[in-house]
């Protein structure tokens, strides 16, 4: 069976042919956008919850109405309650899971043509209703024969049709846009929009979603923390998914979780931690992490809570160049190096590759420099997104197509987790996951960054860097008096002494013999900065915050 599509020249042609089908939608859509738009500028900065209550419900109808494309846009905005009036989300997050369900009939004789036989015949017990209904499908749970309760998604009729009709205008409509909206993303925007194309036809199939998911579930086979459902083949196809059902409490109001016994807080450093993995280790990563794609279970690993993913449709890989140049601009943030950050912006594409960077460099260090404030914790996405705003009218920066899901993703996930902890800040956890990776040497690609990281150009040791890189981990917000250093200085040793760290090895002994001659300034400082570390009260602390959480 071909896989579906997103061609945006050929369902160009095909709306063109048509126009009986595409001037009606675009007049459509134009009146509705207009309706939505007249009623923020008259009512938007009224004081009245009541006002603001139907503002929402009419930014929900209207979304709703228009259909899956214009639906998937009010998810993204769900997930931000730093981007969008609190009494407003509460209306946007019924797009997530909770949108009108289309007829039980057209389900079932989805399921029946689709799986060769009906309901009755394929599950032994089947309910009358769906449990969720969201932008393209709708869950139902049912039964199997060996009695274990399984989730059945169903995709909406007319889906293909739909989807072709809508990208095409939603295309013409941005592009004619773009040089009037306040970014400079010029031409670009024209392939954010495919990319999001691309990602919804992939989303409709529903062989390309169970794929998905085993390959998301083989990347976490060995983590306790994430729980991802198990597909069940022979009850699925390209409109009907089956999986494993989820019992879980979603991840969208802190008091619930808390009602629950559950910890909003370690939940979050499971979310952000299998993020950062799925970008920064694996290049494979779950573009649409909003709250109800997201359950919290019960049980505890450490530090981190119990979470399940559900929902593979929209998924993207990002390349090994891309997933290492991304790791070492958070360690060139670590550093405060804004010389290479800006070489980072290049190498992935922000920046073009002659551009020049002398005035770009003190603008980075103006924009993140002072968003980083004297401690990663005051870091956050959507200051940077508005100061990056601003760059984009004096300096050539502009988004890569292919980082649209992945900054969507990025997004989304600091989105759920302000949700649940208004003072949460991504980078504070991402920080130190970066730094523990680069100072274990886990992998020979972090070898080699760690390398780059800690010896300049010249081969001399940078301790200053190396000191960031333990305050990082020492600092880290979860763990207390430096508990967390322990194991990463064992796995730093057992490196430098493995046959993995002969490189490591070499280098600093080149460092600290120069000219056949003891270089006893680096010795020096490097040995001062193991005693501050790593001292026996240090190490007496850590230890003891291991053993009994309470006594340190």
């Amino acid at each position: 069976m071909e896989p579906l599509r997103y061609n945006p020249g050929r369902d160009a042609r095909w709306l063109l042919l048509r126009p009986w089908i595409g001037i009606p939608r675009l007049i459509h859509i134009l009146w509705a956008l207009l309706g939505l738009v007249l009623s923020v500028l008259l009512r938007g900065n009224s004081s009245d919850p009541r006002v603001q209550r139907n503002l929402a419900r009419t930014l929900l109808r209207t979304l709703t109405n228009l259909g899956p494309c214009f639906i998937k846009v009010g998810q993204a905005l769900s997930t931000r309650p730093d981007l969008i009036r609190r009494d407003w989300l509460d209306e946007l997050t019924r797009l997530q899971d909770d949108l009108p369900a289309f007829k039980h009939a057209i389900a079932l004789k989805t399921i029946e043509e689709e799986l060769g036989a009906p309901v009755d015949a394929l599950f032994e017990e089947f309910p009358d209703s769906p449990v969720a209904a969201a932008s393209l499908g709708q869950v139902y749970k049912a039964r199997v024969r060996d009695q274990h309760w399984v989730a059945v998604k169903v995709q909406r009729p007319n889906l293909v049709f739909i989807l072709r009709r809508d990208m095409v205008l939603i295309r013409s409509l941005g592009v004619l846009a773009a040089p009037f909206l306040p970014l400079n993303l010029g031409f670009g925007l024209g392939e954010i929009i495919d990319e999001f194309g691309r990602s919804l036809f992939e989303e409709i199939d529903y062989c390309c979603e169970a794929d998905n998911a085993k390959r998301f579930s083989g990347l976490f086979a060995d983590n306790p923390a994430v729980t991802i459902p198990e597909v069940d083949d022979g009850l699925s196809s390209r409109r009907v998914l089956t999986t494993t059902w989820i019992q879980g409490t979603k991840l969208r109001d802190p008091q619930e979780l808390k009602a629950q016994r559950l910890d909003p807080s370690a939940l979050i450093r499971t979310g952000v931690i299998s993020g950062l993995q799925q970008l920064l280790e694996f290049g494979y990563f779950h573009a649409d992490p909003h709250p109800g794609n997201l359950f919290a279970l019960s049980g505890r690993t450490g530090e981190l809570g119990h979470v399940a993913y559900v929902d593979f449709g929209m998924m993207d890989s990002i390349s090994d160049d891309d997933r290492l140049t991304l790791t070492g601009a958070v360690v060139h943030l670590i550093n405060r190096d804004f010389e290479a950050v800006a070489r980072d912006f290049q190498q992935m594409g922000f920046l073009a590759p002659d551009a020049d960077l002398t005035p770009i460099v003190p603008a980075l260090e103006d924009v993140l420099g002072g968003s980083l404030g004297d401690s990663v914790g005051s870091f956050n996405f959507k200051a940077i997104t508005d100061r990056f705003s601003e760059l984009m009218y004096d300096y050539p920066f502009r988004v890569p197509a292919r980082f649209a899901l992945i900054i969507r993703a990025v997004v989304s996930q600091e989105g759920l987790a302000l949700r649940l902890d208004p003072d949460f800040r991504i980078i504070a956890v991402a920080y130190p996951y970066v730094a523990k990776r680069l100072l274990a040497g886990d992998t020979r690609e972090m070898r080699e960054k760690l390398l780059d990281v800690i010896f300049d150009e010249s081969g001399s040791l940078r301790v200053e860097r190396l000191e960031s890189l333990l305050e990082v981990v020492g600092n880290d917000t979860s763990i207390q008096s430096g508990g967390d250093l322990l194991p990463v200085a064992g796995a730093g040793l057992r490196l430098l002494f493995s046959r993995d760290g002969g490189d490591l090895r070499q280098r600093l002994l080149l460092t600290l013999i120069k000219d056949d001659r003891l270089n006893i300034s680096d010795l020096r400082e490097l040995s001062s900065l193991i005693r501050r570390t790593f001292g026996p009260r240090k190490i007496a602390e850590g230890m003891l915050q291991r053993l009994n959480p309470l006594a340190a």
